[in-house]
């Protein structure tokens, strides 16, 4: 068969009945045998296990079904009920009785499960090595690395056994593998998806991570699955700013911070230094803005998370198993996650007092950017030589990752590139919590600047979602009277977060008037295409939380509407109502309230 497995393209498939879901299940049975060096499972489904999904969907109208009869992939450290459940230990197998939280919603939307994918030993690692499953090789090349701890969740979705797949992310596991594998990687705000039927590595910081083959499929499967949940302690609601129909296309300016060349690491991988230099240079001339950070404060932070006393939450979740049972863990696991037994209360009190400055010295460099983008890996490793060095290599994989979960910020992997050798190289897009879809946006533009095949290539191109979209975080406000910088009402701008973005003009379409009453004096715009005239204004970029309370302290006969700038733009800014105007002088002819004070 070896269509395509976007979910648009089966959803097409399966409306023109050129295909069923009982075909397409049977179909990647029969594929997966192709692949079985790979050691991409640890239990795939059969089909007599497969049947009461697909039985389910005769009462599921695809209409209102957005994952009808969609193939998903499942890390095996999330529970899919009657499904042991391992987290790559055979010696800590369960056999869940209900699904997780997410697992159970993605079904409900018509999603299939092919299979419980293999892992890095409790989800510890970035290399998908670290498995008595053996190790989970590349899509592209079985000699590399795929990348963990999500392996074989990003592996079935590259070899087309699957159109999306869950991962989870606590160091990098949702992005690296992604990366490897020419894939889209989310790692959403944490809380976002319930972890409730995980098994936890890090409680306070994991998060379920979804692989798909573009930023599409990513948004419309994070809608399925995200939502608050009371079971969940870390759970928290999504804010209106974020919500599936604020994914699009970016467009307009777009100002990406990067790091500066003293502070890139590529491990002697200059394939990998290459493409993501070539990456930059298409960025560029497709008229995105550059701008270099110091990545201190970002790598300071990403060495606490193995270096500090986070480890004691992995010694936590396996606690009863490392004491009784130490022996049913891989020595290179017990290596990592015994020290985290001896951790000091003090050591975490201190870890965190640093934690947050170094998150103060990072943010604040992001205060004016729309993202930060780093390579998603420095280097890919063989697999031989990430055997000779498990820990040295591993680390190194996390150079661009370690920080994200706990500076509390949302990141979008995003393939850009293949090697001369074909193997996929990515970049990742990180911003703040709760910037999921602004991030998908920026991919999704990313990804019609470098188009690539989806997943291992022989899948067909990417079909873009052109619903364009702006930056939802900021609202731009034009002012003309006394909100212009230096007059009294400014500062109901700037004690707002308010920055100056531009100074310009008005279409000649508007007629200004000095109001009555005061102090403070305003003036009033009244659109008259016919007889108005230019008027000088400021546009404010104000935070979109802010604008609520802004707009509330406007007095009448003023309130906000759209303005026509110059340059035919439409943004909100001050309009006055007719009667205002009743007595009141004009002075249109001035051009300007700045003129008139």
């Amino acid at each position: 068969m070896k269509n395509s497995m976007s979910i648009d393209a089966l959803r097409s498939a399966y409306t023109d009945n050129t295909m069923t879901p009982a075909a397409v299940m049977d179909d990647i049975r029969q594929r997966s045998l192709q692949y079985t060096e790979h050691n991409i499972w640890i239990h795939q489904l059969s089909a007599a296990e497969q049947q009461p999904y697909l039985d389910a969907l005769a009462d599921k109208p695809m209409a209102e079904s957005p994952l009808w009869g969609i193939p998903f992939v499942i890390k095996d450290n999330i529970d899919l009920a009657g499904v042991p459940t391992t987290a790559g230990c055979e010696a800590f197998c369960y056999t869940p009785k209900v699904s997780a939280h997410v697992v159970q919603k993605l079904i409900a939307a018509g999603a299939i499960p092919v299979g419980k994918a293999n892992l890095d030993q409790f989800a510890t690692g970035l290399n998908g090595t670290r498995s008595p499953w053996g190790p989970c090789k590349n899509a592209f090349d079985p000699a590399y690395i795929s990348g963990g701890s999500s392996s074989g969740s990003a592996v079935s979705v590259a070899l087309g056994l699957a159109s999306f797949s869950l991962g989870t992310d606590t160091a990098g596991s949702g992005r690296v593998p992604a990366c490897f594998n020419n894939l889209v990687g989310v790692k959403p705000s944490r809380g976002l998806l319930s972890a409730t039927g995980l098994v936890p590595a890090c409680r306070s910081l994991d998060c379920i991570s979804i692989f798909a083959l573009n930023s599409t499929d990513a948004n419309k499967v994070l809608a399925c699955a995200e939502g608050y949940d009371m079971d969940d302690g870390y759970s928290r609601a999504n804010p209106y700013g974020n919500q599936a129909r604020h994914y699009g296309l970016r467009e307009g300016v777009i100002r990406i911070g990067v790091i500066p060349k003293t502070q890139l690491r590529f491990f002697g991988d200059e394939a990998y230094a290459q493409a993501y230099q070539e990456t930059l240079d298409k960025l560029v001339v497709d008229g995105i803005e550059l701008i270099e950070i110091d990545y201190q404060p970002f790598n300071e932070a990403a060495q606490l998370l193995y270096e500090g006393p986070w480890v004691s939450e992995r010694y936590l979740a396996i606690q009863s198993l490392i004491e009784d049972q130490p022996e049913a863990l891989l020595p290179v696991i017990r290596t990592i996650v015994e020290p985290g037994g001896s951790a000091l209360a003090t050591d975490l009190f201190k870890a965190q007092y640093r934690l947050e400055a170094l998150k103060q010295q990072g943010m604040a460099q992001l205060q004016s950017l729309d993202c930060l983008l780093t390579p998603t890996a420095g280097r890919l490793f063989s697999i031989e030589e990430m055997l000779a060095e498990p820990i040295k290599h591993n680390s190194e994989l996390g150079y661009y990752t370690n920080f994200m979960n706990l500076f509390d910020m949302s990141s979008v992997a995003v393939p850009t590139a293949l090697t001369e050798k074909g193997l996929p190289f990515g970049v990742t897009l990180v911003g703040p919590v709760f910037s999921d879809r602004a991030l998908l946006s920026i991919a999704n533009r990313i990804q019609q600047i470098c188009p690539l095949p989806q997943g291992l290539g022989d899948q067909s191109e990417i079909m873009p979602e052109t619903n364009p979209v702006g930056d939802s975080e900021f609202i731009d406000v034009a002012v003309c009277g006394a909100h212009l910088d230096g007059l009294p009402l400014n500062w109901q701008l700037r004690e707002r977060g308010g920055i100056l973005s531009e100074t310009t003009f008005t279409a000649k379409s508007y007629r200004m008037y000095a109001l009555s009453g005061g102090p403070p004096f305003r003036p009033g715009l009244i659109r008259d295409s016919d007889q108005g005239g230019q008027i000088a204004v400021e546009v404010w970029t104000l935070p979109a939380s802010e604008f609520g309370s802004f707009v509330a302290n406007i007095p009448a006969p003023l309130g906000i509407g759209k303005l026509e700038l110059v340059d035919g733009r439409w943004v909100s800014g001050f309009i006055c109502e007719p009667s205002g105007i009743d007595g009141a002088e004009e002075i249109t002819h001035l051009g300007g309230w700045k003129k008139y004070v």
